[in-house]
């Protein structure tokens, strides 16, 4: 099923970029994970540059988060089942992928998700003789991974590279922007402890935040350089930054203070086990601490030196992070069941 829809309301601040290559408009994007944190920013820069898109949404009764004032197509069919996702694909030139289950934290069914549902997708794209096959992974992506959800991504890009599909695959560093799932969910921890706030291991994990715009703004301009295809590519923020530095910069923007503890990460594992179980969106998930368990970093100019564009500075983009708040967004988020 196709349906055209245009989300009225108040559009979010148009961040365009002009990029160094030559612009092609194709028919049709389809999109998964459209209505989830980067898809929003992508959907409404690929319409800024004049691309049609349409939205692959998973049934649900819940009404789809879309951009706002975005004109979009959408298809509702899950990502397993394979004609529903032929027909989605209909007139489509280009998929960009970015579903996944990791922001669902312990409940999530990765291998359903992640590998079984990208599997699926890249046969149907492949049978729709699809042009081009984009994919949002992680650094460190690897079927040998330890770290579940790093494995599932691992898996993820080898049945895209096997698809024959003309794929490009993003590994990106850890991402912040607008009701990211990292600067705003430690901002929600921050507000919300007791006078101190645990952190896994000693906080000296490197991380290399990397701003959405500067992400999407980097998977526009792959669409039209022919030197990324075929290509797994590697991106980052301008900075290495640990994580004890990211979190007492957030409580200087949002004028909270904590006392900061350093807990081993087997109490901070079981603590979050716990407080997902109670909240089904808690601000903070095991997945998350896999994350932070080790430096998660590649080539401060990988930027830079793929795409001609200097990355945004972590703490010039966090204005998002300003009067907000935290105690109503908290509530809201916490007693919101996932669709």
């Amino acid at each position: 099923m196709i349906i055209s829809l245009f989300a009225w309301g108040s559009a979010e601040k148009n961040v365009q970029f002009v990029s160094p290559f030559p612009a092609i408009i194709h028919s049709m994007i389809l999109i998964t994970g459209g209505t989830g944190f980067v898809g929003r920013t992508l959907v409404r820069q690929l319409v800024n540059n004049g691309h049609a898109v349409r939205l692959l949404l998973r049934p649900s009764q819940r009404t789809p988060n879309v951009p706002l004032g975005v004109p979009v197509e959408v298809a509702v069919t899950s990502l397993n089942d394979e004609s529903g996702l032929r027909a989605a694909m209909r007139g489509v030139d280009v998929i960009y992928h970015l579903a996944g289950g990791e922001n669902q934290g312990a409940r999530t069914n990765l291998e359903l998700i992640d590998i079984n549902g990208t599997r699926t997708l890249a046969k149907a794209a492949a049978s729709a003789r699809i042009e081009r096959l984009f994919y949002l992974s992680h650094l460190d992506a690897d079927r040998a991974s330890g770290f579940p959800v790093l494995k599932a991504k691992g898996i993820a890009e080898e049945h895209i590279r096997e698809s024959g599909v003309k794929y490009t695959i993003l590994r990106s560093s850890i991402l912040f922007g607008p009701d990211d799932g990292f600067t705003t969910g430690l901002s929600l921890l921050i507000n919300s402890s007791p006078g101190f706030l645990p952190l896994p291991g000693k906080g000296k994990t490197i991380l290399q935040p990397l701003w959405i715009e500067d992400l999407v703004t980097c998977f526009l301009w792959a669409l039209h350089d022919p030197d990324t295809i075929n290509k797994v590519l590697e991106v980052g923020g301008s900075e290495y930054i640990s994580l004890e530095k990211i979190v007492r910069t957030i409580m200087e923007v949002i004028k909270k203070r904590r006392l900061l503890v350093f807990w081993p990460n087997p109490y901070m594992r079981a603590l979050t086990v716990v407080a997902e179980n109670v909240f089904p969106r808690f601000p903070s998930t095991v997945f998350w601490l896999d994350y932070l368990a080790v430096d998660r970093l590649c080539s401060v100019d990988s930027v830079p030196r793929l795409f001609g564009l200097m990355p945004a500075r972590f703490s010039t983009k966090l204005d998002h992070l300003r009067g907000v708040n935290w105690n109503k967004k908290l509530l809201s988020r916490i007693f919101t069941r996932h669709g």
